[in-house]
């Protein structure tokens, strides 16, 4: 059967075919380059620019959680994507807009728009 978006649907729709279409934060996780450059940009700690910090404590984690993460050898924002894997794309480009990290987004929006569909995925998702 053919999964096909409802023209009454908006872009930022949560309805079940939508949902099934969307790419999700673990589809993400497939791509080392793109992880790499969100990485460079979310892992800094300024203090005037929000990052993986902000993002996570929006999505609800504690703060004892977050000073854990800070203290790991590894990425924090790596970390957060992996906790938060079954979100969507979307939802984490919202964030993105919340925090006015346009930078993040744009990677995001280049890899959903061009990256997503070469997949054979998005609006023609493979046969199952």
């Amino acid at each position: 059967a053919d999964i096909s978006k409802d023209t009454s649907c908006t872009e930022n729709c949560t309805c079940s075919s939508c949902l099934l279409l969307a790419p999700t934060i673990s589809d993400l996780l497939n791509d080392q380059d793109l992880l790499d450059v969100i990485r460079i940009k979310l892992d800094p700690c300024h203090p005037t620019v929000k990052n993986w910090r902000n993002f996570a404590s929006k999505w609800g984690m504690p703060y004892d959680e977050l000073c854990f993460l800070e203290q790991r050898p590894q990425s924090p924002t790596l970390e957060f994507l992996f906790r938060n894997s079954q979100r969507t794309v979307g939802q984490l480009m919202e964030l993105c807009r919340l925090y006015h990290r346009a930078d993040v987004e744009k990677v995001l929006r280049r890899w959903v728009d061009e990256e997503w569909p070469r997949r054979g995925r998005g609006e023609h998702p493979r046969n199952f």
